[in-house]
């Protein structure tokens, strides 16, 4: 558990940087009801992800992904930005913040008030489809309405195959979201990991690489993680208690 001696140095240590780039995972988003995707009681378990090879491989897995998707919709209905989301927000709007490279699909650094265009979503974003063909939005809650009717998988009118635009397991990450998160990492004096176990890459090269930049590395995590022998600060304590102070 963190000290208030490390909770006053981290908020010493956002007061002293030029600029912070904050970078999220699974954690920041538990206290809203989203369980962690390793998590026992996770309702991934119940309603696990499908690789983008097995989404491609036939019409009947597509629909079961669908049927999985909206189930998984239906759980986290009603979630709403936590402690943490709200914080961040507050610090992007007071321009200490410069931006949030999130591993998270649920959308809620958005909700909170942080602007959608200064939030780097490396694994996409739950809330909408994209077409794998020509790449065209297509909006979550149509999609629905027509699987409920037809339960067939969605396809755009170009006849490409349409997906949750979400990073799946095999799935090519995001080249934009890539350069952008590298430019952001790029820039921090002040590189803060909140609730991120830094396994899952490429997403977690990103505090090292800010590290070797010469950027000073804070991590908030409840578990160990394995760059918090290069840190300059690690924090073992609820996100939404050492945050919730931050930029008011």
């Amino acid at each position: 558990m963190a000290s208030g001696t490390e909770s006053a140095e981290l908020a010493r240590m956002i007061d002293a940087a030029g600029a912070v780039v904050a970078f999220t995972g699974a954690g920041i988003s538990t206290e809203c009801g989203i369980p962690d995707f390793r998590s026992r009681d996770s309702a991934w378990t119940r309603h696990p992800p499908m690789p983008f090879e097995d989404f491609l491989a036939s019409e009947e897995n597509r629909v079961l992904a669908w049927r999985r998707k909206f189930a998984m919709d239906d759980l986290h209905r009603d979630v709403r930005p936590g402690r943490g989301h709200r914080a961040l927000a507050r610090l992007m709007a007071s321009g200490k913040v410069i931006g949030v490279i999130t591993q998270n699909i649920d959308g809620l650094h958005q909700a909170a008030g942080s602007p959608g265009d200064e939030v780097v979503e490396l694994h996409g974003n739950g809330g909408y489809a994209l077409c794998l063909g020509c790449g065209v939005r297509h909006e979550i809650a149509r999609v629905r309405k027509q699987f409920e009717i037809d339960a067939r998988a969605p396809r755009c009118l170009c006849g490409g195959m349409v997906k949750s635009a979400t990073i799946s397991f095999g799935q090519a990450m995001p080249a934009d979201a890539m350069a952008r998160a590298r430019a952001l990492t790029l820039r921090a004096d002040l590189f803060l990991a909140i609730g991120s176990s830094l396994v899952v890459h490429p997403a977690a090269a990103f505090p090292a690489a800010a590290r070797r930049n010469g950027a000073r590395l804070a991590i908030l995590n409840r578990e160990p993680t394995r760059l918090d022998a290069i840190a300059d600060l690690v924090l073992r304590d609820d996100i939404g208690d050492v945050l919730d102070p931050l930029g008011r």
